[in-house]
């Protein structure tokens, strides 16, 4: 059976944990939050998936060659957006510095080919069923 990697289903976006060899590094960081911690990121794909936007960049915004960040302090989840409306969310960490540190942001973009590759190939959803 497909182990399920959708975060929150809203009428604007549905958001998804990337995963890579059936393993989701954000869905794992997220499951090793406090219940305070998972709330505040949860809110935020809520109104992201039901509404289509937050308009406070203090909350989600736009970090450069089509990666996002949703940003429930002090954590950081990046992501990126799918025409079919989807957000894949490909990482996350706690943010240390000001500036997004460049490794996480070369890691979701490489998340995002890595996505779009596999779904081209057929594969992505595939791999949910191995173990």
């Amino acid at each position: 059976m497909a182990r399920e990697f959708v975060a929150y289903e809203g009428e604007a976006y549905s958001i998804e944990w990337f995963f890579s060899a059936n393993n989701s590094q954000p869905l794992d960081y997220y499951n090793g939050l406090s219940q305070t911690d998972r709330i505040k990121v949860l809110r935020l794909f809520k109104l992201m998936g039901d509404t289509g936007k937050i308009r406070d960049e203090a909350k989600f915004r736009y970090e450069g060659e089509k990666v996002y960040a949703f940003k429930p302090q002090p954590h950081r989840f990046l992501s990126f957006f799918i025409h079919e409306g989807k957000i894949i969310v490909t990482n996350a960490f706690r943010k240390k510095q000001n500036k997004l540190p460049v490794r996480e942001h070369t890691k979701a973009k490489k998340c995002r080919v890595s996505y779009l590759e596999r779904v081209k190939l057929g594969i992505y959803h595939e791999e949910q069923v191995k173990k």
